[in-house]
């Protein structure tokens, strides 16, 4: 279910306008997409986070309204303070209800790795978002990635995930989304160091010769 969102134009461009309209509760934006021109906006801060908080996070949809003209969009891109954190501006992209539209989902770990555990291993996930392809409708809050089963020297990719129906990515397959690593502690346990390397390279290596050195 989208969100409702007015925005205003009107906005005159320029940092000491920006900073004046924060200043009122306003977050400067922009909205393009669907082949129209891009309109420059603003949109209330406390309305704005609302949409931010709900369970789909950066990827709600939202029903923009600029000036009685209402599209369904998406946040493309939101500019934070690098140290306070506030939102300094936002891209809005307008989206086809009917077409796919390529955004970035959250990837959670699910499950207990008790074999990694077991065996002193650890379990890294090189990448926490993926890129998928979905209708507006169909864009997932997560995706879920279940590590009951891994073992060190084993690694879930891309092609073994189990992505929500209406869901594709054009990631290549065998990109390794989670491993299982052996340390210096799992190696002495008995797990090999030719396990460690299947994991991936760098992190096993670095483990192993951080064992030798001690």
């Amino acid at each position: 279910m989208a969100i409702t969102l007015t925005a205003s134009t009107g906005r005159i461009a320029g940092s000491r306008s920006s900073t004046r309209m924060r200043t009122d509760g306003l977050v400067p934006a922009v909205v393009y997409g669907l082949g129209r021109d891009s309109v420059a906006v603003s949109v209330p801060w406390p309305d704005l986070r609302r949409a931010l908080t709900t369970e789909a996070g950066l990827n709600a949809l939202i029903t923009l309204d600029v000036d009685g003209q209402k599209d369904l969009a998406i946040i493309k891109d939101l500019q934070r303070h690098p140290i306070r954190r506030n939102v300094l501006h936002v891209d809005f992209l307008r989206v086809d209800p009917d077409a796919g539209v390529a955004v970035e989902v959250p990837l959670v770990l699910v499950g207990e790795a008790k074999k990694v555990e077991g065996r002193r291993g650890i379990v890294d996930q090189p990448l926490k978002t993926l890129t998928v392809t979905a209708k507006p409708a169909d864009i997932p809050s997560q995706i879920e990635i279940d590590i009951t089963d891994l073992d060190i020297g084993e690694s879930i990719t891309v092609e073994t995930l189990t992505l929500p129906a209406g869901v594709t990515t054009d990631i290549d397959g065998g990109v390794q989304l989670v491993l299982g690593l052996a340390t210096r502690f799992s190696i002495e346990d008995g797990a090999s160091e030719g396990e460690a390397a299947e994991g991936g390279e760098g992190a096993p290596a670095e483990a192993a010769a951080e064992g030798d050195a001690e």
